[in-house]
């Protein structure tokens, strides 16, 4: 098992490769925003499902939000952030280059592990998905997700802290005060109309 600390992963993410990571749901594979393509490769995941940007605080993931969705952002991450909540905005024009949908918008979240953010405010936001090959479910052990993806280094220490297993709620901001449920996962989001 190849495992690293939080500054040995920065050390890896700048070199464009992705690292695996617990976080309050299930474990995540991560890079830096500019190296998203290397993620669909190591999962060999569909091009045409997008990542999710995790972050350490809302405030490091803000200027990612397009200005019409902010008050709503910030009022929602006020209420559920950190844990299991992921948000889905328009993106901020300046932020375009990272996005990995087609439709200009961005999934956000900020977990509820102290791990996963000590590691995020070393490396900044992380692009994102479940540490699984594409199509399988996947080992929530860090043995089994060793086995999955041989190469890639792993955060330690480890034993990692147990997430839910369960994958994160997803909400998608469709106008000012209006969100849409995508998927139900661990958290119940009142603020729905």
């Amino acid at each position: 098992m190849n495992l690293v600390d939080s500054k040995s992963a920065l050390k890896t993410l700048k070199s464009g490769l992705p690292i695996i990571f617990p976080t309050d749901t299930l474990p995540a594979i991560g890079c830096l925003p500019k190296f998203s393509e290397i993620i669909y490769e190591f999962k060999k995941r569909d091009r045409d499902k997008p990542l999710i940007l995790m972050g350490s605080e809302y405030k490091q993931l803000i200027d990612y939000v397009h200005e019409s969705a902010k008050e709503d952002y910030e009022n929602i991450a006020s209420k559920y952030w950190p844990g299991a909540l992921t948000m889905v905005v328009p993106a901020s024009e300046k932020q375009s280059s990272i996005l990995t949908s087609n439709d200009h918008t961005l999934g956000l979240r900020i977990p509820n592990l102290y791990i996963a953010q000590s590691l995020m405010r070393e490396t900044g936001p992380l692009l994102t998905s479940s540490a699984n090959i594409s199509g399988f479910k996947g080992s929530i052990a860090v043995e089994g997700i060793a086995l999955d993806f041989p190469s890639l280094k792993i955060l330690s220490p480890i034993p990692w802290e147990k997430g839910s297993g369960k994958a994160s709620t997803i909400i998608f901001w469709q106008k000012s005060g209006d969100w849409r449920l995508i998927r139900q996962g661990e958290i119940l989001v009142r603020e729905l109309h």
